[in-house]
């Protein structure tokens, strides 16, 4: 792991959305059940045609002005949908008026930083599925997770992550208890994601409650003495032992615009 840690969010769309969507990696469909029939051989389309649709082949444009500067790691495709695994947070009043008070202290440093819209703890890299294998991977999520019990974690611990391009800066809350139960977690989500041919989660994770960013690296700006402030900030903040502990009481998979809830043990 490097200095400032990697998280697996995409580079479009915001943190708990992971909507980036990604090529199926060669092999994900090798799972069916018989030989794919073998499509059927298309007639080429007349110029005069293709031209009143302009556009059509193509998919849709990226334009990273309307995510906020935000680029897509992959290009869209049609059929596939980003799939990302994670635990809620739901924050409270206290918990906004903590984030309240760190924001615009970081914004001193990083004035282009934003809020969190949501928050969560991942559990998994943004993956692709096509969209027929949506619900079986949501099956096996939820026969692996079945008997996994609720725990307690505490994230108390500022810490600044960039994605892995660099191009997206986060400040999180990084995970100081728990952080075993979270391994064993990830480590049914892996099983299901190796059935399915899907890249695993990172060997040295760092779990967090990401709250805040920005587009670029902005590590250096933000690292050292903004660090120390802001961790100051919540080791002040009032009842914060008791703020930031928090109950995982079950896990959720978003898969393009649907999301499926595993109720812990």
């Amino acid at each position: 792991m490097s200095a400032a840690p990697l998280v697996g969010y995409s580079s479009s769309g915001s943190e708990d959305e992971a909507e980036a969507e990604a090529r199926a990696r060669p092999g994900a469909g090798g799972r069916h059940r018989g030989q794919s029939p073998l499509p059927s051989q298309r007639l080429p389309v007349p110029d005069s045609v293709l031209h009143m649709f302009p556009g059509t082949e193509e998919g849709p444009e990226d334009d990273s002005a309307k995510h906020g500067g935000r680029v897509r790691t992959f290009p869209h495709e049609r059929g596939n949908w980003a799939t990302h695994v994670y635990v809620p947070y739901e924050a409270k009043e206290d918990f906004l008026e903590l984030l309240d008070a760190l924001l615009p202290h970081a914004q001193t440093y990083v004035p282009r930083l934003v809020r969190m819209e949501a928050f969560h703890l991942s559990l998994s890299q943004s993956v692709v599925l096509r969209h027929h294998w949506i619900l079986p991977f949501v099956q096996a999520l939820k026969d692996r997770l079945a008997s996994f019990p609720r725990f307690c974690f505490t994230a108390n611990r500022v810490k600044i992550y960039t994605n892995q391009e660099k191009t997206r800066t986060f400040i999180g809350l990084e995970v100081t208890s728990g952080h075993a139960q979270f391994l064993d977690l990830v480590s049914e989500v892996d099983r299901v994601m190796e059935e399915f041919d899907l890249t695993t989660f990172y060997q040295d994770p760092s779990f967090h409650i990401s709250l805040a960013w920005c587009v670029g690296n902005a590590r250096l700006q933000l690292d050292g003495q903004c660090l120390r402030e802001l961790q100051a900030i919540v080791d002040e903040f009032e009842d914060s032992e008791i703020l930031l502990r928090v109950l995982a009481g079950q896990v959720r998979c978003k898969s393009g615009n649907k999301f499926f809830s595993m109720p812990l043990k």
